[in-house]
């Protein structure tokens, strides 16, 4: 037999317990060595010492460690040093990163630990809820969090707040029977208060059932164990492009070796020469420039209210084609509101902000007295025990959020509670029900009438008025007049709205009422209340900027499926013809059915954990980059599988946080949008200096290979190539990790998932401009030697300034896909100062004496400086003429 479906008697008999004294001391120890403490198991911590070796396992860094130890065997001892130093510099920025975002994480759980109060021996003791066993006897109020899943066999207008499991934001109104209804979901099993939900209302008592990894957060625990990360896009690219890399340098090599070897030259030159290549085949400075150009987006990221835990989140986000979301707290404010009056036969709008007291009412049937919209209200808040408090500057409730929302609508009205208690005496209070639905108080005005006010659902509630006033006048209340009621709270319901009625009617001075029944009968209908968790305000704009991108938002609630498909339809998340999938459905659904229909699905209602992880993983098995946000316990688990985990910062719960990539510090769904495009901005600068690395680097093969293949002596020598690629194109490339967004970022569709680093004709950019670099630096190298073969070393420094400035002109073309006169110049003026930068050093290392022996580098004539800007300048400005020709063909 199910928990849910036994009696008081059945569940002391199995958790062998009396209710009337609880476990004994010695019986509880038993329990407690038994099942162990009532905590959640948290995965093994990674030490200091392994997160940093972990920084050195990325394949890029691998083959930069192999080229330092033939560097090092071959003894090229400067080389071996400065590609250290680069690795350990890549290694320690990306240490420092996770490590800190762990400590902020871990700063977070400092919070006292959650007591209970259980009964031992006879007694009410308060324990630490990690002491708690199955069997114990326990009683929660108001403002209680639940420690361990109980079966409630005692329940007082209680009501509890679920939205960390269910994710819907109403609390559930709870009671102790017996239920029947088969295979209920964890939001409709009534009799149960699950770990970490939170008391809102009323009391109980009940049996603890459940503990530590046997509670329903305890499994949710456990599917966030076993859900996998996903490596993302930009660490599969580079992998990639590492492969390329390796297996390039390991061709040039033997390539340079066999053809030096069959030219007659000494085996160790040759393996120097090959090695040479090698290096000059890996971009040295790429590991590290890209954690620099993640790191700088990081920053500007916290400037945008987002934390980022793992450095290539950033870019996984640019590229995320399909955005799951959790409603409640991220879409929505999190306040209930009411936003919708009916009363006399009219319908009026409130606006307002959360839960800030000031707004405006408006008779949606023009001009209209708004006596009866007053009278409502006031009696909305005799029937209420909610508080509207202040703190920092910002309201917030204490007690139900529906009375809250009642409250705040009467004080936006200028109806102070403080006053109309000064007005109205309270005589007698029959609390809310979950069988009855409704509510009711007894008060006394200041002229000694006595009043009996009413509120609950609208349904209910018509059954027990006899008459409607409208127009300061009772009616009586026939079938016409119920059906346009029912007709209201339906419109109401199409828009999202919850609806609470409100009724009233006169009582005899000195009446005694014994009971709800003799209350809540014959009374008069007054007016209903239609309330929401509203919208954020920038939801919407930020829906169809996402749309406007190419990126799908699907919203995932555990609210019911007119709620959510309401709430869809405001934010521009659900269209016509879109489909609305429930929790009920998915159950039925195997995998292959859900992957069939998931792409035109926009909303998922009244869905699980389980679920979550189940529509995270249909979405990536279509091809999507999926990024998932919440704030519950029961998303942590969809938020691991994701792409991209986001969390939000101020309502998300520590599991939540620990597993994202991303911490929204505003709870924001607006922020993600500024983070998709400062994503997809970050991956454009990747490809712009690694197209400027790369064509660089094959600038600087070719050169050497040409060279050789027809018997001139080396144009560059190995420490000129290591200069070149760790100073020359180590600013520029850092700069243009800074450069801005071009305008129509958020208009292109997201990349697909599988497109290389050399897609979108990056390989021919790469190829092209490098074999005119090359082509231009050894015509500068010809042509010095041929006219003075004796200095060798003359022609290698001007080989040196021209490959030199090939690059640093070539690196403004980088900046654009079309060409080098798409853009101002100007408009990135970092990259303007690392030009400059790199000039300013390559002339110290042309004329600085102590450089010149260092660099093999020696003064160039002022004469020859005009050859090394024209051939400089070729690679570039060529390539640039040929785009115009032919864009005005």
């Amino acid at each position: 037999m199910k928990l849910v479906e036994m009696d008081k008697d059945q569940l002391q008999s199995a958790f062998n317990v009396d209710a009337k004294k609880g476990l004994s001391h010695q019986e509880a120890k038993k329990r407690l060595k038994q099942y162990g403490h009532n905590e959640l198991a948290e995965g093994e911590k990674q030490s200091a010492l392994l997160l940093f070796f972990n920084q050195f396992k990325d394949f890029m860094v691998l083959i930069l460690l192999a080229a330092t130890l033939v560097s090092g065997l071959l003894g090229e001892y400067i080389d071996a040093i400065a590609i250290i130093m680069i690795v350990l510099v890549n290694g320690f920025l990306g240490f420092f990163q996770e490590r800190k975002a762990e400590k902020s994480l871990s700063a977070l759980k400092e919070m006292a630990a959650p007591q209970m109060m259980v009964q031992r021996d006879g007694l009410w003791t308060k324990i630490q809820a990690k002491d708690c066993v199955p069997g114990d006897i326990v009683k929660f109020a108001s403002g209680d969090r639940i420690g361990a899943d109980i079966r409630i066999t005692k329940a007082h207008s209680l009501e509890a707040e679920e939205s960390a499991l269910t994710g819907e934001s109403l609390p559930v109104v709870k009671s102790s029977d017996v239920m029947k209804k088969e295979s209920a979901g964890i939001g409709d099993q009534v009799n149960m208060a699950f770990m970490g939900t939170l008391v809102t209302r009323g009391s109980g008592e009940g049996v603890v059932v459940a503990t530590g990894m046997k509670t329903a957060m305890g499994q949710i625990a456990d599917l966030l164990q076993n859900a996998h990360s996903q490596q993302t896009p930009l660490q599969i690219r580079l992998e990639q492009l590492g492969k390329i890399l390796i297996v390039a340098a390991l061709f040039l090599t033997l390539l340079v070796v066999g053809i030096g070897v069959l030219q007659g030259n000494n085996l160790y030159t040759m393996v120097l020469a090959g090695v040479s290549l090698a290096v000059a085949a890996i971009p040295e400075g790429l590991p590290a420039i890209v954690t620099v150009a993640l790191s700088l987006g990081v920053q500007r990221m916290i400037r945008k209210n987002a934390i980022v835990r793992k450095l290539p989140a950033v870019e996984t986000l640019g590229c995320a084609s399909v955005i799951c979301s959790d409603k409640t707290g991220t879409m929505t404010e999190n306040k209930m509101m009411v936003t919708r009056l009916w009363v006399g036969g009219r319908d009026w709008t409130v606006s307002g902000k959360g839960f800030e007291p000031a707004g405006e009412f408006e008779c949606m049937q023009g001009p209209s007295d708004d006596t009866e919209v007053r009278q409502l209200l006031t009696y909305g808040i005799l029937c209420n025990n909610a508080e509207l408090k202040l703190k920092k500057k910002n309201y917030y409730i204490e007690g139900d959020p529906t009375e809250g929302a009642m409250l705040v609508a009467a004080m936006k009205k200028g109806i102070d509670r403080q006053l109309q208690f000064e007005n109205y005496q309270l005589l007698k209070e029959f609390p809310f029900e979950s069988e009855r639905k409704l509510m009711s108080v007894m008060v006394k005005d200041a002229n000694g009438r006595q009043f009996i006010v009413t509120k609950g659902a609208p349904d209910v509630l018509l059954g027990r008025c006899s008459s409607v006033q409208m127009n300061g006048r009772n009616q009586r209340m026939d079938e016409k007049m119920v059906h346009g009621i029912m007709a209201s709270t339906e419109r109401m319901a199409e828009q999202a709205l919850r609806t609470i009625a409100v009724a009233f009617k006169s009582v005899p001075a000195n009446t005694a009422i014994l009971d709800e029944g003799d209350a809540e009968c014959d009374l008069v209908f007054l007016g209903l209340q239609g309330m929401m968790d509203p919208p954020r305000a920038e939801v919407a704009q930020a829906v169809q900027e996402c749309r406007d991108a190419g990126i799908k938002t699907v919203m995932i609630t555990g609210d019911h499926m007119v709620t959510a498909k309401a709430i869809g339809e405001k934010l521009g998340i659900y269209h016509q013809g879109d489909r609305v999938v429930s929790g009920a459905e998915l159950d039925k659904m195997s995998e292959d059915e859900l992957s069939d229909i998931v792409d035109e699905t926009s909303v998922f209602a009244r869905v699980s954990p389980e679920h979550k992880l189940k529509i995270v993983s249909a979405f990536q098995g279509r091809g999507h980059i999926v990024a998932m946000t919440g704030d519950g316990v029961n998303d942590a688990p969809a938020i691991k599988a994701a792409d991209i985990g986001i969390a939000m910062g101020i309502s998300g719960t520590d599991v939540a946080k620990e597993t994202s990539a991303l911490i929204l510090l505003d709870d924001n769904f607006a922020t993600i949008k500024a983070a998709i495009k400062e994503g997809r901005n970050i991956y454009e600068n990747i490809r712009k200096f690694i197209r400027y690395l790369l064509a660089s680097n094959v600038g600087e093969i070719l050169v050497m290979l040409f060279a050789m293949i027809i018997g001139l002596p080396l144009p560059l020598l190995p420490i000129q190539i290591l200069w070149v690629n760790l100073v020359t194109d180590g600013l520029p490339a850092m700069a243009l990790g800074l450069d801005k967004p071009e305008e129509n970022v958020m208009k292109r569709p997201p990349r697909h998932p599988k497109e290389g680093v050399f897609a979108r004709g990056l390989g021919w950019k790469v190829i092209s401009r490098g074999f005119l670099i090359g082509s231009a630096t050894l015509l500068a190298f010809m042509t010095v030697y041929k006219s003075n073969p004796d200095n060798l070393q003359y022609a290698q420094t001007v080989a040196f300034a021209t490959l030199v400035l090939a690059q640093l002109i070539h690196v403004f073309d980088c900046r654009s896909e079309k060409s080098i006169f798409s853009r101002n110049p100007f408009g990135n003026m970092y990259l303007v100062w690392a030009v400059v930068s790199s000039i300013v050093l390559m002339v110290i290392a042309l004329y600085y004496p102590p450089l010149q022996q260092v660099f093999h580098t020696v003064s160039i004539a002022p004469r020859d400086w005009l050859l090394i800007l024209g051939m400089a300048s070729i690679p570039t400005f060529l390539l640039a003429g040929t785009f115009y020709v032919s864009k005005s063909k």
